[in-house]
């Protein structure tokens, strides 16, 4: 072949191929494919720096944007990763109010025949991360009423970095009726755990001195708040204050238990009662420590099972008798939602109650009954920070 010929057919060549280029036909797709937001200082906005990226599945319209709760800002210029010669109405990169609700969004095919609607939603949300709560009672201290009178156990916990007895016990008022005797003979008192050391609650007649105040008995009893020893005496149950300031949302309460009941129940008057067995008692509640016109609330032994201002109860009913330990697990029940603000400040307070006759606030139980707890847990839920 020739010159002339061989340039003849690549020139023919060349047509046809500038011909394909041609004949391709513009993009019929109309997508959002991904959504990006930047902003000066996304960790203020967003709980990960990553949030402000969003994928958008093929079959979604309704495109949301998830921000911190309490996120203040309230403009954004959204970004978008078309398809291919798509374009969109707003323009991309313009700036909107997103406190006025979602913004919608236009997306053209680049062949101009096909159109699809977006709507855009930028939503301040409750992001919750899973924590958990220990109590092993390992940290045991010894207290005194005063000379004469023997030691008893009070119990701490680590908190920002040193240890603070946030259990209490009706050690202290017992403490009166204790004198000249040993440690031993006190309601509630450190001992071998189901993991190191745990505790033991015992049902304890209160002698000539508890009858004259009407109160025959002490049930063992710990729980996570204090006890005002000055007022025990005259008013053992106002005494009696339950919870601590609390920022996480507790869902279960879990532990181990051994649990033997008394024998023989007696009432406030020291008389026996056959028609009732001895039971203890193990739950928890939380509550808000504010009133509605600011004042503080402490619940305390006259309205534990009472107060409005309780919002959740864990409660696990019939103590069944153990005699080796044994794990029990109970679910918060709410009555009403949490306020995460209200939570943030620690605006709720927890109580965990353990006693070894559940009725021992009216001094109704048997002496001897003993239960003893140990590894117990508060499994929360806390806003992700």
């Amino acid at each position: 072949m020739n010159i002339n010929a061989k340039l003849a057919c690549m020139a023919v060549a060349c047509t046809l191929l500038s011909s394909c280029f041609k004949d391709e036909a513009p993009n019929a797709e109309a997508d959002i494919e991904k959504v990006s937001i930047v902003v000066d200082y996304p960790m203020q906005v967003f709980y990960n720096v990553t949030d402000g990226l969003v994928e958008v599945p093929s079959a979604q319209n309704n495109i949301v944007v998830e921000t911190r709760r309490q996120n203040t800002v309230t403009h954004y210029a959204p970004t978008f990763v078309l398809t291919p010669g798509a374009t969109i109405t707003p323009a991309n990169g313009s700036v909107h109010d997103f406190s006025q609700g979602p913004v919608t969004y236009t997306v053209t095919s680049e062949d101009g025949q096909n159109h699809r609607t977006y709507t855009l939603r930028i939503q301040n949300v409750a992001r919750m991360v899973g924590d958990t709560v220990r109590f092993d009672f390992e940290h045991v201290k010894k207290e005194t009423f005063g000379e004469g009178f023997p030691d008893y156990d009070t119990w701490q916990e680590a908190q920002n970095g040193s240890l603070n007895t946030l259990w209490a016990s009706g050690n202290g008022g017992f403490a009166l009726t204790a004198y000249g005797q040993s440690s031993s003979v006190y309601p509630t008192q450190s001992v071998e755990g189901y993991d190191g050391k745990g505790v033991q609650l015992t049902t304890r007649s209160t002698g000539i001195l508890g009858a004259m105040f009407g109160s025959p008995i002490a049930a063992g009893n710990l729980f996570y708040g204090t006890f005002d020893t000055q007022n025990a005496a005259m008013a053992p149950l106002k005494a009696t204050q339950f919870g601590h300031p609390f920022d996480r949302k507790p869902l279960r309460f879990t532990g181990y238990y051994q649990y033997t009941p008394g024998e023989t129940v007696t009432d406030k008057q020291n008389h026996e009662r056959t028609d009732i067995k001895d039971s203890a008692a193990i739950y928890a509640v939380l509550y808000r420590n504010h009133d509605a016109a600011g004042h503080e609330v402490v619940i305390d032994g006259t309205n534990i099972n009472t107060s409005s201002a309780i919002v959740a109860r864990a409660d696990l009913g019939y103590v069944a008798p153990q005699a080796t330990w044994t794990a029990f697990e109970v679910a918060f029940t709410y009555t009403r939602e949490i306020d995460l603000d209200v939570l943030e400040n620690k605006g709720y307070s927890l109580a965990l109650v353990f006693s070894s006759s559940k009725r021992g606030a009216d001094f109704i139980g048997a002496v001897g009954s003993t239960l003893k707890i140990d590894h117990v847990r508060v499994i929360c839920e806390r806003e992700q920070q």
